[in-house]
C-alpha cells in the first residue's frame, strides 16, 4: 500500500495551459466542429455541430482527465484480451500499446493537449493515440464502450485512493499506540455529559481513538472488495457480440471479480457510495476527535499541547494560539457527508442503465478523497505528537468526585445493597462539596458516619491509582490492561500491512 496520492493529471495538482475548461475555450476548441460535426467521434448521425456552450457544459475533460493513467492501463488490458481472443493482431495491439505508453508519457510530462470538443479523457487519449499509430488506433474501442470503460477507470482510481487511505489509516492508528504506550498511567477525568465521571488512563482514552479508527479502516477494507469488481466488458449496457474474455482483462487488471450483469455493472455507482458513507463514519469519528483536542488545548482546560506547526495565531491578539488543523478537520467533516448526500440524491432516481447524470458522479467523489485524504495527513503528523498536562489533568481529575463509584462499589463488596451504597456515597459527596474538599480527604470518621461498613482501607480506593488499578479486565482502564491492549492493537493491525 502507498501512502501518497498518485494523480498524475490531476489537473488540480497539475495544472498547464491546455487543461482549461472554460467556456472561452469550449469556444476556441469547437470552432471546427461548428464546420465539421462529424469531426467528433461519435458525430456521424448528427447534420449540424454542438453548440459550444452546449461542448463546454457537458465536456468532462476538465477534471476526468484525472483518470488518464488508469483509462490507459485499462485500455492496454483490453487490447491484450483482444489478442489473446483472436479479435485483433498481435502486430496491431503491439502498436496500439506502444502508442498508448507514448500517450501516457505525454499526460505525465504535461505535454499533452487536452480538448474540451473530445468531451472526455477516453476521447482525448483515443484521438491522440490514432494521431501517433494511425487507423489502427480506431481499432481499440472494438468490444467496448465508454459506459463501460469510465466505470472501470473509477474503480481502479477508487481502488488505489482506497489503498492510500488505508496505508494513511496504518500509520496514523500506529502513531496513537506508541501515544497510549507512553501515557498507560496518565492520570485524566473520563468524562459522560462533558461531566467528570471516573478516572481513566490518558492511555485509555487514545486506545478508543484507535478502536474507532480500526473499525473505519475495516469498513474501508470491506468496501474495497466491492470497488475491485470488473465492469469492462459490459459495453454500452447489453454486453458484445464479440468472444470476449472477460477473465483475462480482470486478471491483467488485479480485480478479484467480474461484474455479473451488464446493466448493473455500467451504471452500477454504489461502490462509490459505500466508499463515500466509510469516508463519512471516518470524518466524523476525526470530527469527535478533533473536538476533544480543541477543548482540550482551551484554557479552561489545558490538558493538551500540539506542536506549533499544527497552530496558528491571531492577527490583533498576540497570545492567541488557535487549534487551526483539529478545526479544519471538524469543519471537513460538514464537506464530505455533503459529498455523501450528493452521491445519494444523484442515483435515486434513475433508470438503468447509464445515464448523463452519471457525469456529475466523479468530482464529489474526487473530493471526498481529497478531503479525507488531506485530513488523515494531517493528523497522522499531529495525533502522536500531542503532549499532555499531566498536572491539570490530575488536578481536574481531583475536582470531579470521580471516584464515587468505587467508593459505592466498595460498600457493595462489604455487604451494602448498591442502591443503598448509592445513597451513602450521595451524602459523602454533599458533605465533601460543603467542605470543599474530595471525598479522599474526608476523614474515615467522616466517611463512617453514613456507614459502619467503611473500614480504614477505604482510602486504598479512593485514590486516582486505585480507581484505575481496579478497572483490571479486559477493555477496563488498569494501566496493565492498556498496555495489553497496546500490543493487541500492534498484532492486529498487520493484518493491513
Amino acid at each position: 500500500m502507498n501512502a501518497t496520492s498518485s494523480n498524475p493529471s490531476n489537473p488540480e495538482q497539475n495544472k498547464n495551459s491546455h487543461a482549461s475548461d472554460s467556456s472561452t475555450d469550449a469556444a476556441t476548441t469547437n470552432a471546427a466542429a461548428q464546420n465539421s460535426p462529424g469531426q467528433q467521434m461519435w458525430g456521424g448521425r448528427f447534420s449540424e455541430a454542438t453548440d459550444s456552450f452546449v461542448a463546454a457544459f457537458t465536456a468532462s475533460v476538465g477534471f476526468d482527465q484525472r483518470f488518464a493513467r488508469h483509462d490507459i492501463e485499462g485500455s492496454i488490458a483490453h487490447a491484450t484480451m483482444l489478442k489473446e481472443c483472436d479479435i485483433l493482431s498481435a502486430d496491431e495491439v503491439a502498436t496500439i500499446i506502444d502508442g498508448l505508453k507514448q500517450v501516457l508519457a505525454e499526460i505525465e510530462a504535461g505535454e499533452f493537449d487536452w480538448s474540451i470538443q473530445l468531451e472526455d479523457v477516453h476521447m482525448n487519449v483515443e484521438s491522440r493515440l490514432t494521431d501517433i499509430i494511425g487507423a489502427v488506433g480506431k481499432k481499440l474501442h472494438t468490444g467496448r464502450s465508454r459506459n463501460d470503460q469510465v466505470a472501470t477507470d473509477i474503480r481502479l482510481w477508487l481502488r488505489e485512493e482506497t489503498d492510500n487511505i488505508i496505508a494513511l489509516l496504518v500509520r496514523l492508528q500506529s502513531g496513537l499506540l506508541d501515544l497510549a504506550e507512553q501515557h498507560t498511567d496518565t492520570i485524566m477525568p473520563g468524562f459522560t455529559h462533558l461531566q467528570t465521571a471516573q478516572p481513566v488512563s490518558f492511555g485509555h482514552h487514545v486506545m478508543a481513538w484507535f478502536e474507532m479508527l480500526f473499525r473505519d479502516t475495516e469498513r474501508l477494507v470491506d468496501a474495497r472488495r466491492r470497488i475491485n469488481q470488473l465492469p469492462l466488458g459490459s459495453a454500452a449496457l447489453a454486453g458484445t457480440t464479440f468472444p470476449i474474455d472477460r477473465t483475462i482483462t480482470a486478471e491483467l487488471l488485479g480485480f478479484e471479480g467480474i461484474c455479473q450483469n451488464s446493466l448493473d455493472a455500467v451504471s452500477d455507482r454504489d461502490f462509490a457510495i459505500e466508499f463515500t458513507a466509510a469516508a463519512s463514519i471516518l470524518m466524523m469519528h476525526m470530527s469527535r476527535m478533533s473536538e476533544e483536542i480543541i477543548l482540550w488545548m482551551s484554557a479552561q482546560f489545558n490538558f493538551v499541547q500540539i506542536p506549533d506547526r499544527f497552530c496558528t495565531g491571531s492577527s490583533i491578539m498576540p497570545q492567541k494560539k488557535n487549534p487551526d488543523v483539529p478545526e479544519l478537520v471538524r469543519g471537513k467533516a460538514a464537506r464530505v457527508f455533503g459529498q455523501l448526500m450528493t452521491l445519494l440524491s444523484l442515483m435515486k432516481s434513475q433508470p438503468l442503465a447509464y445515464n448523463k447524470d452519471n457525469q456529475e458522479d466523479k468530482e464529489p467523489l474526487f473530493d471526498c478523497v481529497d478531503t479525507l485524504t488531506g485530513s488523515l495527513l494531517a493528523f497522522a503528523d499531529m495525533l502522536p505528537n500531542i503532549t499532555p498536562n499531566k498536572e491539570n489533568m490530575r488536578a481536574a481529575t481531583m475536582k470531579g468526585y470521580a471516584t464515587a463509584t468505587d467508593l459505592a462499589d466498595y460498600l457493595v463488596r462489604n455487604g451494602v445493597a448498591f442502591r443503598d451504597a448509592h445513597e451513602v456515597v450521595g451524602n459523602a459527596v454533599a458533605l465533601g462539596i460543603s467542605e470543599g474538599v474530595d471525598l479522599s480527604d474526608l476523614t474515615l470518621a467522616q466517611l463512617q458516619s453514613f456507614s459502619d461498613a467503611i473500614g480504614d482501607d477505604v482510602f486504598d480506593y479512593l485514590t486516582l491509582e486505585g480507581s484505575l488499578a481496579a478497572r483490571d479486565h479486559l477493555g477496563g482502564t488498569a494501566p496493565n490492561q492498556v498496555k495489553q491492549a497496546v500490543s493487541r492493537g500492534r498484532t492486529r493491525l498487520e493484518v493491513f500491512s
